[in-house]
Formats: C-alpha cells, sequence, structure tokens
C-alpha cells in the first residue's frame, strides 16, 4: 500500500487517521460480534496506521481471502514499493459494478485515508 500521504492532505483523511487508536482497533477486531463496517474500518485503519507486523498479518489476510472469494482476479502489476496492483475494471467486474462506481469508490477511499491507492498503468511495473 502506498503511503504517499502528501498528495492527499485535508481534513477527512486527518480526521480518518485520528478516529482511532491501536487500542481501540484492536479491540474492534478481536470482538466476535462487531457490526461489519466498524469492523472494516478498524481494519482499514490497522493497515494504514497499525504496526507493520499486524499491516503484514492483514496483507496477507487479504491476499488469501481475495484469493478465495475472487480467484479469477489476478494483480496486473506492482508498484516500484511492491504493492500489488489491480486493474480497476476487473475490481469492477467482480464487485458487479461499473467502473465509475469503482473509480468514484476508490477516490473516496484516497481522500478519507489521504493515501493515494490508484496507479496509472505507466506507474506500475507489468507482472508476468
Amino acid at each position: 500500500m502506498n503511503k504517499d500521504k502528501k498528495a492527499f492532505t485535508d481534513d477527512a483523511a486527518e480526521e480518518f487517521e485520528t478516529s482511532w487508536t491501536l487500542e481501540n482497533a484492536m479491540h474492534v477486531v478481536r470482538h466476535p460480534t462487531v457490526d461489519a463496517q466498524i469492523w472494516a474500518e478498524a481494519v482499514e485503519w490497522l493497515l494504514l496506521y497499525g504496526p507493520e507486523e499486524i499491516q503484514e498479518i492483514l496483507r496477507s489476510a487479504s491476499l488469501y481471502a481475495a484469493g478465495v472469494h475472487f480467484p479469477d482476479l489476478k494483480p496486473a502489476g506492482c508498484t516500484p514499493a511492491g504493492d500489488l496492483c489491480y486493474s480497476l475494471a476487473e475490481i469492477a467486474s467482480v464487485l458487479r459494478i461499473d467502473s465509475d462506481q469503482a473509480l468514484l469508490l476508490l477516490k473516496e477511499k484516497e481522500q478519507s485515508h489521504g493515501v493515494r491507492h490508484g496507479f496509472d498503468e505507466d506507474e506500475v511495473y507489468k507482472l508476468q
């Protein structure tokens, strides 16, 4: 995940960053009956701001879950930092939404996280 926070600085990103603490996020993730939306938000926060060890565990779990639930979705490339990149059109297809809606969701996440998630094809290394 590219943590290019300088590209996106605004109040929404700062609000998201300060809306959780490590202790609160871990409590939510461990809770057996927490609301799915709250759980997802805690995981997003941990992926962005949690300790590296937790980020690695969550990335591994995410890759595994994506492979199980979206077996046809394959990485199209990777960033210079080594983060996997996927085709937005393919993501939209497996989520059964149109590409414009997928792009809107991506932009909303970039805005709220203060992190760049989308890359142009010429910015990533193609996987063979």
